[in-house]
C-alpha cells in the first residue's frame, strides 16, 4: 500500500497512463457489495486508475498485490467501535478524500473521478469545483435513499448530479427510483455487478471440487444425496421471506417431495424462523448455517438444487433492496432460482429462462413453482445452464468513456 504522506516519493510504475481516481469508503479486503463492486471496475482497467479509499483491516498486504496505486485515509483505533467514531467517521471521509484527492491530482493529473456511492458525496461536489476534472457517481440503493431524507442533502446532491458527467446506478430498479425522486438531464447508466470467482477461493475451480463440496455440505446436515435441497443466504430480517419458504416444507413433503432447506445468515429473526420450523415440525428439514465466509459460500451453492428468496415489499421502506448478489451467484454456480417478481431482482432473473418469478403472497403461486422445480430435474438443469450464461454476461465500466472509441461489452 502507498500511504499518502509518501507522495513526495517515485511513482512506482503501477499503471502507465491513469487518468482515473476511483474513490469509495468501502473497499477490498473488506468485505462488502459496495467494495467488491468498485473493485471489479479497477481490475478491467489497471492501467488507468488510482484508488483512493478508506483504510481496513489487512489493507497493506491486499494493496501491494494490486495492478493499481492504492491509497488510504485512516481513522483512530479508538474509533473502530462505538458512537464516537459512527458520527464523526462521515467527516473524516469528506475531510480526507477532499484533500488527498487533490494531492494525487497535483501527482497523476488525472482527468476523470469515479465517486463509488452516494456517501460522502459534498467531498465530490466540491472537488468538481476546485480541480479541472469531469467526474462519474454511482449509486447502489442505501446511499441515494439516506440523502433524500434530509433536505440539506437533498438539494446539494442535485446539484452533484447536475454537474456530473453521468450516473452509475447498479441495477433498473435504483435507477427508476433516481428518475422518481429528480428530474434530471444528466446520462444515467445501470451497470450491474458481476461475479468475481476468486471471492470463492479456489472452490469454483473445477467440477470435481464442487462434487467434493456438495457431498461436504449434505454430510455436515445429514441430509440425503438424493434429496432436493433449497438454499436461502442473506440477512435473517423479516422482509427476506425466510419464512415463506418454511411454510412450503411440508407441503412438498406431503406431495412425496423429499426436500431440506438451508439458510445461511444471522439476523433479529432467526428464533422466529426456528419456532416457526418447530410448529410446523419441520425442524430436521430446515438447517440454519449462521454466517458463512465467503470463500465457503461455495459450497453452499454447489449442495443446493434451487435457490430461493422471496423478497417482499415494503409500502414505507426505511432501506432500499440493493442488487441481489445471491441470486447472481447462485446462477453463476448453475442453480435455478425462484424469487419476487419485484425491485432489482428483474435484473438478474429472467422468468423461465434461469428462474421462477412468484407474486411472494400469493401462496398457491409460490407452492406451484417450489413443485414444479423439485420434481422436474430436466427444467432445474434447462434453468441452471442458462443462468451460468446469463450470470457471466457484464458490461464493462469503460462504456462510460465509449467516445473515446473503446469496446464496452464482454
Amino acid at each position: 500500500m502507498e500511504h499518502i504522506s509518501q507522495l513526495t516519493a517515485e511513482i512506482r510504475d503501477k499503471a502507465a497512463y491513469p487518468d482515473i481516481l476511483v474513490i469509495s469508503r468501502t473497499f477490498l479486503p473488506k468485505e462488502a457489495v459496495i467494495g467488491e463492486y468498485i473493485y471489479d471496475r479497477c481490475l478491467q482497467d489497471p492501467e488507468r486508475v488510482i484508488v483512493l479509499a478508506a483504510s481496513c483491516l489487512g489493507d497493506k498486504v491486499f494493496d501491494q498485490g494490486q495492478q493499481f496505486p492504492v491509497y488510504r485515509w485512516s481513522y483512530p483505533k479508538y474509533w473502530r467501535s462505538g458512537c464516537v467514531g459512527s458520527i464523526l467517521k462521515p467527516l473524516v471521509n469528506i475531510v480526507c478524500s477532499f484533500v488527498l484527492a487533490i494531492k494525487l491530482y497535483f501527482r497523476y493529473h488525472y482527468r476523470y473521478i469515479e465517486w463509488g456511492h452516494g456517501y460522502d458525496f459534498p467531498s465530490l461536489l466540491l472537488l468538481s469545483y476546485f480541480l479541472p476534472i469531469r467526474f462519474f457517481i454511482y449509486l447502489h440503493g442505501n446511499d441515494l435513499l439516506c440523502i433524500l431524507q434530509n433536505p440539506v442533502l437533498r438539494s446539494l446532491f442535485k446539484l452533484t448530479l447536475h454537474r456530473a458527467e453521468g450516473i452509475v446506478c447498479n441495477s433498473s430498479y435504483t435507477q427508476d427510483y433516481l428518475r422518481t425522486a429528480f428530474r434530471l438531464d444528466t446520462p444515467t447508466h445501470v451497470i450491474n455487478p458481476v461475479i468475481r470467482p476468486e471471492k470463492f477461493g479456489n472452490n469454483v475451480a473445477s467440477s470435481s471440487s464442487l462434487d467434493d463440496l456438495r457431498v461436504r455440505v449434505g454430510q455436515t446436515y445429514n441430509i440425503p444425496e438424493t434429496a432436493i435441497v433449497i438454499l436461502s443466504v442473506g440477512r435473517l430480517v423479516k422482509h427476506k421471506g425466510f419464512d415463506r419458504v418454511i411454510d412450503n416444507i411440508p407441503l412438498l413433503l406431503t406431495f412425496g417431495v423429499d426436500v431440506h432447506y438451508i439458510i445461511c445468515g444471522q439476523g433479529s429473526c432467526e428464533s422466529e424462523l426456528k419456532s416457526l420450523a418447530h410448529r410446523l415440525r419441520v425442524n430436521k428439514r430446515v438447517h440454519f448455517a449462521g454466517y458463512v465466509p465467503e470463500r465457503e459460500l461455495a459450497g453452499y451453492y454447489a449442495a443446493c438444487d434451487i435457490f430461493a428468496m422471496l423478497t417482499l415489499l415494503d409500502s414505507k421502506p426505511n432501506s432500499i433492496e440493493g442488487f441481489g448478489m445471491v441470486y447472481l451467484e447462485a446462477s453463476y454456480f448453475g442453480k435455478p432460482v425462484i424469487a419476487s417478481r419485484l425491485g432489482s431482482v428483474l435484473d438478474i432473473v429472467q422468468h423461465e429462462e434461469n428462474g421462477i418469478l412468484v407474486n411472494p403472497n400469493s401462496g398457491y403461486e409460490v407452492f406451484q413453482a417450489f413443485n414444479r422445480l423439485c420434481k422436474d430435474q430436466q427444467l432445474r438443469e434447462q434453468l441452471g445452464r442458462k443462468g451460468k450464461e446469463l450470470a457471466k454476461r457484464r458490461t464493462l465500466h469503460r462504456s462510460l468513456y465509449k467516445s473515446e472509441g473503446r469496446n464496452p461489452i464482454l
